[in-house]
């Protein structure tokens, strides 16, 4: 009961830590919303709670982190429109003589080289920006069917001459039961604080918080699991509206979102097919992100949507995901292996 104990306190802490944060879209480091692994992505790119011997699931829910995950190392590689990239490292590892599993993850952000410029438009050089972030992960199996995971972060972004760095970290539960094929979720993410802000002197700005929910369901007699995760949840309106920056003309109106809307917003749906063993399909729908990526008198019929595969080899599993921000695809590969034997 100790453990238990001590989770429902930080739990408590963190009802008393929403007060303190941003609901609207002007976090700092918001780079931190991007999930990692070809996996993540192609559930919908928001999901906690698949089912799946995949260590880079835990970069987003420590309570993912579960002993099957001794050895792994998770490496993956993302290319997004405009040349920008992103590159992922997770392993994770059993503490000796303890019950404990710890992880280490890193996820960083290059967006190329760009043309620096003062206010009257002559130009200095280039800058290359760049964002990332490096965390511990543990996590300890309580009462069989619980797993407590914590993960503690350094955040650091590179704008130039405009720095900063930020602390922070997540606390997530999770329910297991194999034999009934169910697995549900919950992480409180991003509570901390901005250490420097970009500007000397300057204001702090806060983190973007988050409290996320889901579950997942492996049918018994057919191939198929089933994802359904909840984002933001500590706030009820998740309909990003900046006034100052949308157009006069052909403007898309959310003053007037109903509150089923508002609900389903927030929803991100995910399916793992199995047609074999060393196979895997994935698909998955995120409508926060069609909703925030259609564009006025433009073709939106597939933003939202996401796809990927899975290759199980004996000793390496290779991913793929693949989705669509308007006319551009993205694209992100993810190589998993055991340096302690197969997968």
């Amino acid at each position: 009961m100790r453990h238990g104990r001590y989770f429902i306190l930080l739990l408590l802490f963190c009802g008393n830590y929403i007060h303190a944060q941003t609901l609207g879209g002007n976090a700092v480091f918001s780079f931190l919303r991007q999930p990692v692994g070809a996996r993540t992505w192609a559930l919908g790119g928001n999901n906690i709670s698949s089912m799946a011997q995949d260590v880079s699931l835990a970069f987003q829910q420590p309570a993912l982190l579960r002993p099957v995950h001794d050895g792994q190392i998770s490496s993956s590689i993302q290319s997004f429109p405009a040349g920008i990239r992103n590159y992922s490292l997770v392993a994770a590892t059993k503490l000796s003589g303890t019950s404990y599993m710890s992880g280490l993850g890193v996820n960083y952000f290059n967006y190329g080289n760009i043309t620096q410029t003062d206010a009257a438009g002559n130009i200095l050089g280039t800058l290359s920006p760049s964002d990332f972030v490096l965390q511990g992960m543990v996590s300890r199996t309580y009462r069989e069917k619980f797993n407590l995971g914590v993960t503690l972060k350094f955040i650091h972004s590179n704008y130039g001459i405009f720095r900063s760095s930020g602390i922070a970290f997540d606390i997530g539960l999770a329910y297991i039961d194999t034999a009934q094929g169910w697995q549900a979720t919950m992480v409180v993410k991003n509570m901390g604080t901005q250490l420097t802000p970009y500007t000397q002197g300057g204001k702090k700005e806060e983190l973007p918080f988050e409290i996320q929910a889901g579950i997942s369901k492996r049918l018994a007699h057919a191939p198929f699991q089933f994802s359904l995760t909840a984002g933001r949840l500590q706030t009820l309106n998740t309909v990003y509206n900046d006034t100052l920056f949308r157009a006069t003309e052909g403007e898309i109106d959310y003053t007037g979102v109903s509150f089923l809307e508002k609900l389903v917003n927030r929803l991100t749906i995910g399916v793992q097919i199995y047609p074999h063993e060393k196979l895997e399909l994935m698909a998955g729908y995120h409508f926060q992100r069609r909703r925030e990526l259609n564009v006025f008198n433009q073709i939106n019929g597939l933003n939202g949507l996401t796809f990927g595969t899975a290759l199980k080899l004996r000793k390496m599993h290779f991913m793929y995901a693949t989705g669509f921000y308007q006319r551009n695809l993205f694209h992100q590969l993810t190589v998993n292996i055991n340096w302690r034997g197969v997968l």
